[in-house]
């Protein structure tokens, strides 16, 4: 039977590829249009980290609670970290390695995610001392 963490994080990872549809979307749009890839992984992040939040909150972490400005300012910390860890890591393997910009996306969502993304969101953002259930 899965333990309330299991079903957390894999709620969680569903709630990150829904994001990182937007995500993708976004970028693969951008690039495409000429945006300097760096710039762009960052600009797609953003709109990634609205629909996550709204994911996250309501579907991951099942936050009923009104949403606040603290919690609005943390989860922005945590996103502005990964946007910028996305991008960097974007500039290294897309631009430096030369690994095609969607499939050094898929590697550099995934790093960021296990590595920083939900840990934070579960410490920083959706503690559950702070949740209502």
């Amino acid at each position: 039977m899965p333990t309330r963490d299991t079903r957390q994080l894999a709620a969680a990872g569903v709630a990150g590829l829904g994001a990182t549809g937007v995500d993708v979307t976004a970028l693969a749009l951008q690039v495409h249009r000429g945006a300097p890839v760096a710039l762009a992984a960052f600009a797609a992040a953003a709109l990634g980290a609205v629909a996550g939040f709204l994911l996250n909150k309501y579907v991951a972490f099942r936050d009923r609670a009104p949403i606040t400005l603290a919690q609005l300012a943390r989860f922005g910390a945590v996103a502005l970290g990964t946007a910028l860890l996305v991008a960097a890591c974007m500039e290294l393997v897309a631009v430096r390695l030369h690994v095609p910009y969607l499939a050094a996306k898929a590697f550099a969502s995934l790093a960021v995610f296990a590595a920083w993304t939900y840990p934070a969101q579960r410490r920083l953002v959706f503690r559950p001392h702070l949740v209502c259930s």
